[in-house]
C-alpha cells in the first residue's frame, strides 16, 4: 500500500504549483452557497480534463465527476465549495475583495474564511493523480463538489435533485476538513468526530408599559433574563460530566428604547451535542425551561419555539476510518494522530446516508508550524492561531496543499483496496 501510494502520489510534483496557483485563485473570489457558479465551472471544467464524466447542476451548483476503472469498489470522496459572508483581514497579497448582495439586498463582504477552497483544491488534485495512475487501483471514483454547507442545505438539495440516482452507490464516502492545528497534521477519529446543531428562535410575550408604570406589565426582557441564565444550568446540571455539549445564546433582542416597557422579547440560541439521546435530553430541556419560565412570569401567551437550522452529527464508521487511519499512519508517520472530539457541526453526513453507506471524516492542519509552536509554548493557542470563520483565518498554502491532496489520495485508494 505504501509503494503504491508513493507512485501515485509522485505526480503531485509535477501539478504543485497548479495547484497552489487554482487555491489562490479561489480564495481571491469567494462565492455564498448555493451561487457557487464559478468554482463550480472550474471544477467541471477540471474533471473533464481529468477524463471523467461529470454530471452538474445538481442541487443548484452542485456536481460530480465519476472515473471507471474496471470492477472494483466504488469510492466517492467530498468537497464544499461555499464561503462566508465575512470581510477578509488577513492582508495576504491574494486576499478576498469580493462583496456580494445578500438575501435581505444589503451588499455583504465575502471571505473563504473556512478552508473550502483548499477542499475544493486539495480534491481536484487527487482526482487527477487518479486519473493519472489508473494502473494503481481498480473500480469507481466519485469526486462530489457540494455546495452550501455553511447554511447547512446543501447536501439536501443534491439528495432532494436527485443524487442517488445520478450517482453510482459508493462503498464509502470520504471528507476532510482543514482544521487549526499545525500544516502537515492529519486526524483520524472513529466513531462520533463533529456534533450536531440546532438554531433556535425563541419569542417570549410580555404585556408592554411605560418604563415607570413595571406594576401595569408582564416584561419580557426580565422573562428573557431569567431564561438566558436558566439555561446555563443544562450542561451543568442535567447532564453527566462526561457528557459533553454546548448551549450559546448568541442574540437577545428586545424593546426599542429605555422607558418603554416592550410587549415581546426574541432570543436566538445554538445546541451542539454528539449523540440523539443527549440531542433530545437537551432541546426537551430548553422547551420546559422556556414555558416553565413564561408561565411563572405571568406571560399572557405560550411562547414560540423555532428550529431555524439543523445540523446532524458525524459519526464515523469504525471499519472505514480503521482503514484510512492504519493507511495514514503508514504515509505520514508522526504527523498522523488520532483528533479530538470537535463542538464545529456538518451536513455531509447526509450524503452517505441518502445511498446507505458509510463513511469517514478527518482533519487536516493549516497553521504554520512554526507559529503553531510557538503558540503551544507559550500557552497562547486560543489567543494567537486564527479559527475557522475568523476573518484572519488562511491556512498555509504549504504543506496544506500537500498534506489535503495526499491525505484524500492515500485514503482512497486503501478503500480501494490491492
Amino acid at each position: 500500500m505504501t509503494d503504491r501510494a508513493h507512485a501515485v502520489l509522485s505526480g503531485l510534483v509535477e501539478i504543485r504549483s497548479e495547484l497552489e496557483d487554482l487555491y489562490q485563485d479561489l480564495h481571491r473570489h469567494p462565492e455564498l452557497g448555493l451561487r457557487e457558479h464559478r468554482t463550480a465551472k472550474k471544477a467541471s471544467d477540471a474533471l473533464r480534463d481529468f477524463g471523467y464524466e461529470v454530471i452538474d447542476g445538481i442541487g443548484g451548483t452542485g456536481l460530480i465527476g465519476v472515473l471507471a476503472n474496471g470492477d472494483g469498489p466504488t469510492v466517492m470522496a467530498r468537497a464544499d465549495m461555499d464561503a462566508l459572508p465575512v470581510r477578509e483581514q488577513t492582508g495576504l497579497p491574494y486576499a478576498s475583495t469580493v462583496t456580494l448582495i445578500g438575501p435581505d439586498g444589503t451588499e455583504q463582504p465575502v471571505m473563504h474564511a473556512c478552508g473550502h477552497d483548499v477542499h475544493v483544491t486539495t480534491l481536484l488534485g487527487c482526482a487527477r493523480l487518479m486519473a493519472q495512475a489508473k494502473d494503481a487501483w481498480r473500480g469507481t471514483f466519485v469526486a462530489l463538489f457540494q455546495p452550501s454547507e455553511e447554511n447547512g442545505d446543501g447536501a439536501q438539495a443534491m439528495i432532494d435533485d436527485g443524487l442517488t440516482a445520478k450517482a453510482p452507490r459508493p462503498d464509502v464516502v470520504l471528507a476532510q476538513h482543514v482544521l487549526p492545528y499545525p500544516a502537515g497534521y492529519v486526524g483520524t477519529r472513529p466513531g462520533a468526530f463533529l456534533s450536531a446543531a440546532d438554531s433556535l428562535r425563541i419569542t417570549v410575550h410580555g404585556r408592554g408599559a411605560h418604563g415607570s408604570m413595571p406594576q401595569a406589565a408582564v416584561d419580557p426582557v426580565v422573562m428573557a433574563a431569567m431564561i438566558v441564565v436558566r439555561l446555563q444550568t443544562i450542561v451543568s446540571r442535567e447532564l453527566a460530566a462526561t457528557t459533553p455539549a454546548v448551549v450559546t445564546v448568541g442574540s437577545i433582542h428586545a424593546g426599542s428604547g429605555p422607558n418603554v416597557i416592550p410587549d415581546s422579547a426574541v432570543i436566538q440560541l445554538n445546541v451542539r451535542t454528539y449523540d440523539d439521546a443527549t440531542r433530545t435530553q437537551v432541546l426537551k430541556a430548553i422547551e420546559r425551561i422556556v414555558r416553565t419560565e413564561c408561565e411563572a412570569s405571568g406571560s399572557p401567551k405560550a411562547p414560540e419555539i423555532e428550529k431555524t437550522a439543523a445540523f446532524p452529527p458525524t459519526v464515523n464508521d469504525e471499519e472505514a476510518t480503521r482503514r484510512v487511519a492504519e493507511a495514514f499512519a503508514a504515509h505520514f508517520g508522526d504527523d498522523a494522530h488520532t483528533i479530538d472530539l470537535q463542538t464545529a457541526s456538518e451536513d455531509m453526513s447526509e450524503l452517505p446516508r441518502a445511498f446507505g453507506a458509510p463513511f469517514t471524516y478527518w482533519g487536516i492542519g493549516g497553521i504554520d508550524a512554526d507559529l503553531y509552536a510557538q503558540a503551544a509554548k507559550n500557552g497562547t493557542i486560543a489567543q494567537d492561531i486564527p479559527v475557522n470563520h475568523s476573518p484572519t483565518f488562511a491556512p498555509a498554502i504549504q504543506p496544506t496543499l500537500d498534506t489535503g491532496v495526499s491525505a484524500m489520495t492515500v485514503a482512497a485508494l486503501a478503500c480501494f483496496g490491492s
